[in-house]
């Protein structure tokens, strides 16, 4: 199963096992996705945790 890089337009493919809510890493760009529908398969760029600075 592939799918497109939001990022890059790189083809990412997605393993036997992944799950919806899954992380994985575009192998050209380095951006870390977040897997959000396996049919049809499609990422989106991870949200970037924030600093909660102890709060």
């Amino acid at each position: 199963m592939t799918t497109e890089c939001p990022v890059c337009g790189a083809q990412v493919e997605l393993k036997e096992g992944t799950v919806v809510g899954e992380l994985i890493e575009c192998p050209d760009c380095g951006t870390e996705l977040e897997v959000v529908s396996l049919d049809p398969p499609t990422v989106n760029e991870a949200p970037q945790e924030e600093e909660d600075w102890g709060e």
